[in-house]
């Protein structure tokens, strides 16, 4: 028997305007006993049906609303349905020719919470990152295998998000074959190694696949300083793009390692690359003062605002890391500057730009906005999908 929920009296605005999060204030709590994860049928003050959900009562966000049509009771049949919608949303990437490393379920974007699934060249990493997604891991699992049919599925646990559901869960392959430690994917013609079972993210950056593309577009002839390049999703589509040199620095030396080994794979000329193991803060001071110059800088730093909470804070950061890229710009150089930050909108970014833009004492004029790639869809009911913002800006003076 599904139980219901119902929501306090002004509580309900926001889910029939279909935002898939309520919080535990939003809810009157039931007297029966509803275990995380448990899908539900909501009501509002008035007894009038609004949404099916997944309830936790250990997380904040105290219910995931995913379907708002009270005839399709959410059940392994609707999770199918769903999935497969999603796949089908998915048809050009999934026939492209140069491209095999793409998203193909984006939890609440895809009006899936908890379930992020992505492929890689024949096999599907999957995270299961909400009570509800994880209660029902091997039957989603079981649904993945059939609808796409891939070589294996590897799971990744993040636990860190998961102790705020009150669960946990583990690392494995769940389905078919495990993983190559050394797989070979493709996106615009390029090929890279990835590791999916400790690589960052899932393994791969795929939301930057259009934005590495566009940003190649100012790298022909020109001298490129890739900062945060991890295994170098920027550095090889400037490099085929025409660069006369790239710099690409980042903190690990396990990521330059990779990156070198991306370059080989691709036949590019290692001599058109300088790795640099560095504090990107520190190297860029370190640029200014030595007037070392270039002609596009690429700034794709992690996430220094996940929450509005930490948005002071890395306003900051943005403001300072922009001004320091900003110096180290030629004349009519490009900047082209990310936030992956969940609590940094466009507008912020933009904010931080002009700041560090008037600090630099000199003006920059924006050429292009950027967002992240299509297989990881902005829902306009639930803002907080958008969380990749970029902007291409030109150094005039």
């Amino acid at each position: 028997m599904i139980k219901t929920l119902q929501l306090r009296p002004g509580r309900e605005r926001s889910a029939r305007q279909r935002h898939p999060w309520l919080f535990a204030s939003a809810v009157i709590l039931p007297k029966e006993r509803i275990e995380p994860g448990e899908t539900v049928r909501v009501i509002d003050s008035r007894g009038e049906f609004v949404a099916w959900g997944i309830c936790n009562p250990r997380s904040k966000i105290m219910l995931r609303l995913l379907e708002w049509d009270e005839s399709r009771p959410v059940d392994m049949d609707w999770w199918r349905g769903m999935i497969e919608r999603s796949a089908a949303r998915r048809g050009e990437l999934s026939n492209s020719a140069d491209t095999d490393a793409y998203r193909l379920i984006f939890a609440e974007a895809d009006r899936l919470p908890g379930l992020i699934a992505d492929y890689y060249a024949g096999y599907i990493v999957t995270q299961f990152l909400t009570a509800g997604a994880l209660r029902i891991k091997n039957e989603l699992v079981d649904i993945l295998a059939q609808v796409f049919q891939p070589k294996g599925i590897y799971s990744r646990a993040d636990n860190e998000l998961l102790a705020l559901e009150g669960v946990g869960d583990t690392s494995g392959t769940v389905y078919g074959e495990s993983p190559p430690e050394d797989l070979i994917v493709r996106e615009n013609g390029l090929k890279y190694y990835i590791d999916l079972r400790s690589g960052q993210k899932t393994g791969f950056y795929a939301d930057q696949r259009n934005n590495r593309r566009i940003t190649a577009r100012y790298a022909r002839g020109k001298r490129v300083l890739d900062c945060f390049c991890y295994s170098g999703g920027f550095t090889m589509a400037c490099l085929a793009g025409g660069a006369e040199s790239v710099t690409a620095a980042d903190s690990s030396r396990e990521a330059l390692e990779l990156l070198e080994r991306n370059i080989a794979l691709n036949g590019f000329d290692p001599d058109k690359v300088r790795t640099v193991e560095a504090d990107i803060f520190q190297l860029l001071r370190g640029y200014r003062d030595q007037e070392e110059k270039f002609d596009l800088v690429i700034l794709d730093p992690p996430k220094f605002a996940p929450t509005k909470a930490s948005l002071a804070r890395a306003m900051r950061a943005y403001k300072d890391l922009n001004l320091h890229g900003i110096k180290a710009l030629a004349e009519n150089g490009v900047l082209a500057t990310f936030s992956c930050s969940g609590g940094v909108s466009a507008h912020d970014l933009k904010m931080a730009l002009a700041w560090a833009a008037t600090d630099a004492g000199c003006e920059m004029q924006i050429i292009e906005y950027m967002t992240q790639a299509e297989d990881h869809p902005l829902r306009l009911a639930y803002p907080e999908s958008e969380y990749l913002k970029g902007i291409i800006a030109r150094k005039i003076g």
